[in-house]
């Protein structure tokens, strides 16, 4: 599949200077950016690229910590970054250092209308229910993590620039009549999705990731989709039914649910299990309310309301 060619097609007609001059947008660190380019070398050695990491001592203590964790199972624990390199190799190095530059730049944004603890936390959450469907899918699931982890990037930034229109909506979310991105669109005459796909679009990022973006409210119907549908790209669009600040009702687990019907070795409480387990493994702790488990039980799948011809065949 060639991920460059449908990524541009999609963000064709579209600019970041289309966007109020008064939003601030992330900057990639010069560090992930140059990770990033001189790593699809294939020429390139490893040395060279962990003499780039090394410069950056916040990454370098991030990538050996991930690498030593309990998630990837060293038997001998990584002491340099081109042990930690070696181990995880190009693709999921360049991955890992592109998710943690965009998780700081994130992180050391303050929103007036997110808290960034619950924003990551459920970004995390999507992330690794993302790799599950797309292990089901038996598509990428190192880009299918990184592309929920990274799909409302860049929220916090919109939220703080454009707090009072943001605001409209989250007033209203108690009887939303229109989704997050419709809103936008209506408000904007773009949403999220789209602006954080064409700029990491500019940051020359892989392009399944801006696909992954682009695409992550295409609901259930993206299944249906001859390019994209057995992709990292329907793994997102997937988790990003999972409830957040901005959705925090039942709609998109109702629809998960009623997805058993069609696919058989989709089981939304065994998915929700894993999630939780991966989670607590990962010693942050787990808050009663996003608990995916708890959520599942409370599901009236027969009283949910959401008809059935809206999951595709």
């Amino acid at each position: 599949m060639n991920w460059a060619t449908i990524c541009e097609e999609a963000l064709a007609g579209f600019q970041i200077s289309s966007m109020p001059p008064t939003v601030e947008l992330p900057a990639l660190p010069y560090v992930v950016t140059l990770f990033a380019q001189r790593s699809r070398d294939e020429k390139v050695p490893l040395r060279e690229l962990a003499g780039i990491l090394e410069t950056d001592s916040a990454l370098t203590v991030e990538l050996l910590k991930y690498v030593n964790s309990s998630a990837c199972g060293l038997r001998s624990k990584a002491k340099t970054v081109l042990q930690a390199l070696s181990f995880l190799g190009c693709a999921r190095s360049r991955l890992f250092v592109i998710a943690t530059g965009i998780e700081a730049a994130m992180r050391a944004r303050c929103s007036k209308l997110i808290d960034q603890t619950a924003f990551w936390s459920d970004n995390l959450q999507k992330a690794m229910f993302a790799r599950e469907i797309a292990l089901l899918l038996r598509t990428d699931p190192d880009i299918a993590f990184i592309g929920g982890l990274l799909q409302d990037y860049l929220l916090p930034f919109l939220t703080n620039d454009l707090a009072d229109e943001y605001r409209c909506f989250l007033q209203a979310r108690e009887t939303p009549t229109k989704t997050l991105s419709e809103f936008e669109q209506e408000r904007f005459g773009w949403d999220h999705a789209l602006a954080a796909a064409c700029l990491a679009h500019a940051w020359k990022l892989p392009p399944e990731l801006p696909c992954c973006i682009l695409y992550h409210h295409g609901g259930l119907q993206i299944l249906t989709d001859a390019r994209l549908g057995r992709s990292p790209v329907a793994a997102t669009a997937l988790s990003a039914l999972l409830p957040d600040q901005f959705c925090p009702g039942q709609r998109g687990l109702q629809l998960l649910a009623k997805l058993e019907r069609k696919w058989p070795a989709f089981r939304l409480e065994r998915l929700a299990q894993s999630v939780d387990q991966q989670y607590q493994d990962m010693g942050l702790g787990i808050r009663t309310d996003s608990s995916l488990v708890q959520r599942c039980q409370k599901l009236d799948i027969e009283r949910s309301g959401v008809p059935a011809e809206t999951i595709a065949d």
